[in-house]
């Protein structure tokens, strides 16, 4: 094979395999990670594996599927390696055909500053013109022409998109938001850490605060103190999680090989008068 398409969990295992090295490998050319957001250490260490290039890309099934590719666009400049490996790791940029935007609740489009953060509307030839025999899904999220992903994004100049998140996942604790994802992918850097999920848990003070299920590397002794710790520094202290949990079991997934987060909060919300987030 010359071509390899993965989602990160699948990534994730093939690169922390003990046996790896017994494969021969050199036929490949590109991996492409999607399916849910990557990170540069992912990335990173795909290319260090798999001596090939590696990039991100994004899409939904309503897209059919890809949407946009983080391949080096001719008017980019890298500032350095760390600068080019976070760009493979971003969502990217449109492919042809397809129009997108980070647009606030107005549909207005949120600064390009790589801050503000706006959900991914889609517009083109390869989005669906709505949900089977379902109009009211369908209106939902279809509106003037656009589909309203769910994904919570922030933008460049060039109109590359690094998704923050899902709207159903940001953390809203004393009413900052907290992205899972920027907290999953400070705890993965961590060379002992395997797999781990944060999610929304409830708090009495702050409402909800960010927990996290942290699958360790076998052999490995990692520990509820020397992770936070590492994550000192590279998280704001609003950000650390306050409730951290280590898994002897692989994380619940979905069929399609993402973390089954839903599955994660039941446990802290059974009980309680709400969901995280409406659910």
């Amino acid at each position: 094979a010359t071509y390899m398409s993965l989602v990160p969990t699948m990534a994730a295992a093939l690169v922390n395999h003990p046996d790896i090295g017994r494969f021969d490998t050199s036929s490949l050319k590109l991996i492409v990670v999607g399916g849910a957001a990557s990170s540069p250490e992912l990335i990173a260490r795909l290319e260090q594996v798999f001596h090939c290039n590696a990039m991100a890309g994004y899409g939904l099934t309503e897209t059919a599927p890809a949407i946009t590719t983080s391949f080096k666009k001719s008017t980019v400049i890298y500032s350095n390696e760390q600068d080019r490996v976070f760009h493979a790791s971003m969502a990217g940029w449109p492919l042809n055909g397809t129009e997108i935007r980070v647009a606030d609740a107005n549909m207005n489009d949120v600064p390009r500053n790589m801050e503000s953060i706006g959900e991914v509307v889609v517009r083109g030839d390869t989005v669906m013109d709505g949900y089977f025999k379902d109009p009211e899904a369908t209106a939902a999220v279809m509106q003037s022409g656009w589909f309203h992903t769910g994904d919570m994004a922030v933008w460049d100049e060039e109109s590359y998109i690094h998704i923050v998140d899902r709207k159903k996942d940001i953390i809203i604790s004393g009413g900052e938001n907290i992205s899972s994802i920027e907290v999953e992918k400070a705890i993965s850097a961590h060379p002992a850490v395997l797999e781990c999920a944060v999610i929304a848990v409830p708090d009495s003070k702050w409402g909800e605060v960010p927990g996290a299920i942290v699958v360790a590397k076998p052999g490995s002794s990692l520990s509820e103190g020397e992770l936070l710790g590492f994550l000192q520094g590279r998280l704001a202290k609003f950000k650390l999680p306050h409730v951290l949990q280590f898994s002897q079991e692989p994380l619940p997934k979905t069929g399609t090989g993402k973390i089954f987060k839903r599955q994660l909060r039941e446990p802290f919300w059974a009980g309680k008068d709400r969901r995280v987030q409406g659910l």
